[in-house]
């Protein structure tokens, strides 16, 4: 050590056998810090278990392992989770059906769209539709939150926006985009 280092070491040592008040304020105080830092850390742990806790009952709910009360279920979306039908063509067009009215709540209409009952996914009990539809700029998000906090659970696989360029002569359809929108549910009917 430094010759410097030694005389400050001394200087604290003397201050604090010649004041025992100082010492134990400053113990209470390193003693506080410790029991706060503590504290901090196991709050932290417990809203980690408390997140998790929460990630896993939903991850358990969207694999259908554990089902929700269904008075809440029905209370906050009614309908069921899986596309209805009695053969896979029957739930294709119920997809299609409620995408389409989907589209027409928020304003939007659909220009083209093609049912897919025998894509890749048709083995694992999924139907899927690409539909071609325009609206105001504003009703996708309202769209999109409908199609996937809504009864039958929908998934959106494919979403593309295009927004067209105006000019002088179009300025009378402004704020319209054409979306093509990618959605697929699952039917149970054949299992």
């Amino acid at each position: 050590m430094s010759a410097g280092n030694v005389g400050m070491g001394n200087a604290v040592t003397r201050l604090l056998t010649q004041s025992p008040l100082t010492a134990v304020v400053l113990y209470l105080a390193a003693l506080g810090g410790l029991v706060i830092m503590s504290a901090v850390a196991i709050a932290g742990i417990f809203d980690h278990q408390r997140t998790l806790a929460q990630t896993s009952d939903l991850l358990e709910q969207m694999r259908g392992r554990k089902p929700r009360g269904a008075a809440a279920l029905s209370a906050e979306h009614p309908g069921t989770p899986f596309l209805e039908g009695p053969t896979v063509t029957v739930a294709g067009a119920a997809l299609l059906q409620r995408v389409a009215a989907a589209i027409s709540n928020v304003g939007g209409t659909v220009q083209s769209s093609q049912v897919d009952v025998l894509g890749t996914q048709a083995k694992d009990g999924f139907v899927g539709l690409v539909v071609s539809c325009e609206m105001e700029q504003p009703a996708l998000q309202k769209l999109l939150y409908d199609l996937e906090v809504g009864m039958p659970f929908l998934f959106v696989d494919q979403l593309d926006v295009q927004v067209p360029q105006t000019t002088a002569a179009s300025e009378t359809r402004t704020g319209h985009i054409r979306v093509v929108l990618g959605v697929s549910g699952q039917w149970q009917g054949g299992k």
